[in-house]
């Protein structure tokens, strides 16, 4: 009956749409005034449709663009529209524009017109496309602004779909991915590897997962998981230019089975063959609320402009997932997911906004580069503004508390991770924390006070899933302490597995330290770091993993170069930097700056495949990073490893020296 209700609203205001905008019984649909419900991947602009006609030959767009003057772009001549279903409307010509080249910005305000194979006349809302590139302009949700848009609300959707959770959602296990990629030719591609990062909240930073294709396509790939997890393979290399990545859903204990199949468009499609993707890939498939949130987490105004934009985009998110779900016929279980899903895009997107408008209200009164925190009550300069106050009241973050928090569908989200960071670092706790902790100590007073922060934060009167996961994640950022000063926090915990992980968490810090490890045999990577122990025998190596393309890797290289220059005169280390380059000879620019700033030093790039294998090995997902190797080929603990300050001398080496014996 419900779903009948939601399925009547939608059907009326798409037929109250059409009849609006039709000029005429017979003839073609004008829309005079289309509205969209957001411009992606514009960031210097905006993008916009003027007129959509939509005619038995061709559905016209007429769009306007604005965008900084000189500023290059380029609009391919595979655009398309697609809609509620995913159906693709090529485009047939283009006038007021040239296609496929880059094109300087010859004015604030540039218009042109787009003709596609025509839509049909019952379309309530359409997305315009450009192409399957990377960072491709998208104008999402275009429909008429006359018309109100009257979808069900948030809570009809989760009513008409119910769906019991599984008493062993939460578990710990293998997943196994497999399956193989069609008309698979490495060199033509241009990838021999497919990778993911894969980050457990229950774990510390986020792993590389490295997935190997054979010459025949195929490939499989283990990895633990605590939870339910919805994770992308991708590469960023290939050769075609067109992205290759795939999205998957797995549970604990399972194997996924997928296929890679290129369509017409050259483009690789799933088809997913067996496990818990098969059960959701309708959901998979949908693409729902990624491109969307990315506005509202770009969004440069006020906070309380930000809270409207919230509101707005609340709205969207529900509209577009009431029209995907009902037009591709989700299941209970898909609907759910969808929702849990739509729920942690919604707080990413707020949380990002108010951390990065926070950060630029500081930048005027940075010093050095650096931002005062006030440890004290006295005022700061960096709280003389209304605005910024609010921003760091926990209290001021309404729109947060439609989020179930306690609803453990959204770990299974693709961004849950992210948002366990944006809440635990969330600028308006994270004061409160330093503070708290700064005077008195992590003690059952400062945990008392965080919480409550969290209860005001999420709206909610306890300790909800959410907050004991933040509490978990405080709780490992905890250095030197006893073990009865972590497990204070264990009474917070009343979710049974979060406290299992927790307790097994604090076993695990309180165990005998391995101070180095042996690296594992018949590994590429291991065998690349055991070459340069064979190269400069009896020396400890420290590896900088870095690239061209970071700014603290290149800060880090060109304010140490006196440093390094001492450390190399010692004969019991070695310095050796790691770059991750597209070729093993490296571009030109790597070249030159490897000759200005490293010249004389032990050097090397590595293609993508190359370096993501050591990514995994040594389980990072970011650079700079570094690792320290003994002469014998171990790797030394995270706690003795030499870092980029390179603080080495004979002191600094005698106490390493002295822990590994």
């Amino acid at each position: 009956m419900k779903r009948n209700f939601i399925a009547a609203a939608l059907t009326i205001t798409a037929t109250a749409a059409i009849l609006a905008t039709s000029s005429s019984a017979r003839g073609a649909i004008v829309i005079e005034s289309p509205e969209s419900m957001g411009c992606i991947n514009m960031s210097w602009g905006n993008f916009e449709a003027t007129k959509v006609i939509i005619a038995d030959t061709a559905t016209t767009v007429c769009f306007r663009m604005k965008y900084p003057i000189g500023r290059p772009f380029c609009f391919v001549s595979n655009s398309y529209l697609r809609d509620e279903v995913g159906n693709r409307y090529p485009m047939r010509s283009a006038s007021g524009i040239k296609l496929d080249d880059i094109i300087s910005m010859p004015d604030s305000v540039f218009e042109f017109t787009m003709n596609f194979e025509p839509l049909p006349r019952n379309v309530q809302m359409f997305d315009f496309i450009e192409g399957d590139v990377d960072r491709a302009f998208k104008l999402l949700g275009i429909h008429d602004k006359k018309i109100e848009q009257n979808a069900p609300t948030f809570e009809q959707l989760l009513d008409a779909y119910p769906f019991t959770i599984p008493d062993d959602w939460l578990a710990t296990d293998t997943i196994t991915v497999r399956g193989r990629l069609e008309e698979y030719d490495a060199e033509k591609l241009g990838f021999p590897v497919l990778q993911s990062v894969v980050t457990d909240v229950f774990g510390g930073k986020g792993k590389t997962l490295v997935l190997n294709i054979a010459d025949d396509g195929s490939f499989e790939k283990r990895f633990c998981a605590s939870y339910p997890v919805c994770e992308l393979f991708w590469d960023r290399n290939s050769n075609n230019g067109v992205p290759m990545n795939f999205l998957f859903f797995a549970r604990p204990g399972d194997t996924v089975d997928i296929t890679l199949r290129p369509n017409k468009f050259g483009v690789y499609e799933c088809f997913y063959n067996s496990g818990s993707s098969k059960d959701v890939e309708r959901w998979l498939k949908s693409d729902l609320f990624k491109d969307l949130s990315y506005k509202m987490a770009d969004f440069d105004g006020c906070f309380e402009d930000a809270k409207i934009e919230a509101d707005k985009l609340w709205k969207n998110l529900t509209l577009r997932l009431a029209i995907i779900g009902r037009s591709r016929h989700f299941t209970p279980m898909e609907m759910q997911l969808a929702l849990a899903d739509m729920q942690t895009y919604f707080v990413y997107a707020l949380m990002s906004y108010a951390m990065d408008r926070i950060h630029k209200l500081e930048m005027p009164m940075a010093v050095n580069g650096a931002i005062y925190i006030n440890l004290d009550d006295s005022s700061s300069s960096a709280s003389d503004t209304t605005e910024y106050d609010a921003l760091l009241n926990v209290k001021n973050y309404e729109q947060l508390h439609r989020i179930d928090f306690d609803n453990p569908l959204l770990m299974s989200s693709f961004y849950y991770s992210t948002i366990v960071n944006r809440l635990q670092y969330a600028d308006a706790i994270m004061r409160l924390r330093m503070k708290i902790e700064f005077r008195n100590g992590y003690n059952q007073n400062s945990i008392d006070t965080v919480f409550a922060a969290y209860r005001d934060l999420m709206g909610c009167d306890h300790n909800n899933l959410m907050a004991q996961i933040c509490c978990y994640k405080n709780m490992q950022t905890q250095k030197g302490l006893k073990r009865e000063d972590l497990e204070l926090c264990l009474p917070y915990l009343t979710n049974p597995y979060v406290r299992k992980k927790a307790e097994r968490y604090i076993d695990e810090q309180f165990a005998p330290v391995e101070f180095a490890t042996p690296l594992p045999n018949n590994n590429p990577a291991a065998d690349f770091i055991h070459s340069y122990n064979a190269k400069y025998p009896g020396r400890f190596l420290v590896f900088d993993f870095w690239g061209l393309g970071c700014g603290p890797c290149r800060q880090n290289i060109e304010s140490t170069k006196q440093q390094r220059a001492e450390i190399a005169k010692r004969t019991d280390v070695k310095l050796i930097f790691v770059a991750e380059e597209y070729t093993s000879e490296g571009s030109e620019p790597y070249k030159k700056y490897v000759s200005e700033w490293l010249a004389d030093e032990e050097t090397v790039c590595l293609p993508v495949a190359e370096f993501s294998r050591l990514k995994e090995l040594f389980t990072f997902s970011g650079i700079p990073h570094h690792e320290t190797i003994t002469p014998d080929g171990r790797r030394v603990c995270e706690d003795l490893r030499f870092d980029r300050r390179y603080k080495i001398d004979d002191e600094s080496m005698n106490k390493l020296k002295e822990k590994l014996k």
